[in-house]
């Protein structure tokens, strides 16, 4: 049986509709896959889209690494079972690079919960396909990666982390929460429990721009990309159970 494609919603703070555009024109794809066969149809698939060009191909998480940093693709669809370098350890380098912040990578995987899922959500990750999705959904979540949302809803997110987490928690005391104020530490908590900003604005009784504020501030201040990686600080830290 075909696995179901992991739900991509629009994120709370990208524009309703399915205008997912950068701004900047043609969305700028790299192919990390070991299997050519792979390659060649996504491919085939990206290339046929008016807004959206292949840049590349990689068959290693080194050679995606490499391409990654001369040639700093819009986003990488990124599979996780490669030669020399994982897909993990590829987006780990990736995460770590400053040259690389503006790339969105994409994982690939068989499963929409295998071993790896929340792994790749620590590493940096913005979202995942499953590699027998429809073409129509691996298009739409390429736009989404590019406008810089998330391919995955609060709900899947808590799922994967409940999956992987299990006694695998950081103290409370975490350095990263310690930069945090307890105004953020609170915000963090509705975040992690899947609130989008226009509910933690009316849980808080604060307006939308200021919830918004809160949010940027703590990603900026725990080095997180994205929300799902503040989703994952918050339970590892116990501050959602």
């Amino acid at each position: 049986m075909t696995p179901p494609a992991l739900p991509i919603p629009p994120r709370d703070d990208v524009p309703a509709g399915d205008d997912f555009s950068t701004g900047t024109g043609t969305i700028r794809v790299l192919i990390a896959d070991d299997q050519p066969l792979v390659r060649m149809g996504l491919r085939a698939l990206v290339e046929a889209e008016p807004d959206m060009d292949v840049i590349g191909e990689a068959g290693t998480g080194r050679e995606a690494v490499d391409q990654v940093r001369r040639d700093h693709p819009d986003v990488v669809l990124m599979d996780v079972r490669m030669p020399e370098l994982d897909g993990i350890a590829a987006l780990r380098e990736i995460g770590a690079d400053p040259r690389c912040a503006s790339t969105r990578v994409v994982v690939l995987t068989t499963f929409e919960l295998d071993e790896y899922v929340f792994a790749a959500l620590q590493a940096g990750a913005a979202g995942f396909l499953v590699k027998d999705a429809e073409p129509e959904e691996i298009l739409r979540g390429i736009r989404l990666a590019a406008s810089g949302a998330s391919l995955l809803s609060p709900s899947v997110t808590r799922t994967v982390i409940a999956t992987f987490t299990g006694s695998n928690r950081t103290s409370p005391q975490d350095e990263r929460l310690a930069v945090l104020t307890d105004r953020e530490r609170e915000v963090l908590a509705l975040v992690g429990q899947g609130f989008n900003n226009e509910e933690i604005a009316a849980e808080l009784v604060v307006s939308n721009a200021t919830a918004r504020t809160h949010v940027s501030h703590i990603m900026a201040k725990v080095g997180a990309r994205d929300r799902p990686q503040l989703v994952v600080l918050a339970y590892r830290t116990g501050l959602v159970r």
